[in-house]
């Protein structure tokens, strides 16, 4: 998949494909230049998004990644941005473990169709 459509269909390829733990699967949905914020730090561009999600896959073994209330917030004709919560389940150290969080992607339209540009990942406030 190069791009997309809408950003709707991006989205939710992206979180069909990142259960495939394959960054080759989600490269054509993010762009080049994009910037990726984890508690884990800032990764910019596809080299050091790969890595953050790599490590990340690698420490937490059949690891499930899921959306939930996904809410468009602002969306025009080359912009757009949605927020949802997130959540995981995987195995650390042999142990079942699971999170979520609350997320916010915003997308971009390009010559090759929409592809992510952001997304920010944080904790639930308490």
């Amino acid at each position: 998949m190069i791009g997309a459509a809408t950003p709707e269909a991006v989205m939710a390829a992206y979180a069909d494909l990142i259960n495939e733990h394959d960054f080759s699967l989600l490269i054509s949905l993010i762009d080049p230049d994009a910037s990726f914020w984890f508690s884990s730090g800032t990764y910019q561009g596809h080299t050091a998004v790969r890595d953050a999600f790599e490590r990340t896959w690698q420490r937490l073994a059949n690891e499930t990644y899921w959306l939930e209330d996904l809410a468009w917030i602002a969306k025009s004709v080359e912009a757009a941005s949605c927020t949802y919560r997130f959540h995981w389940r995987a195995t650390i150290d042999g142990q079942l473990a699971e999170g979520e969080g609350r997320g916010t992607t915003v997308l971009a339209k390009g010559e090759i169709g929409w592809r992510i540009v952001n997304e920010h990942l944080s904790a639930i406030p308490k």
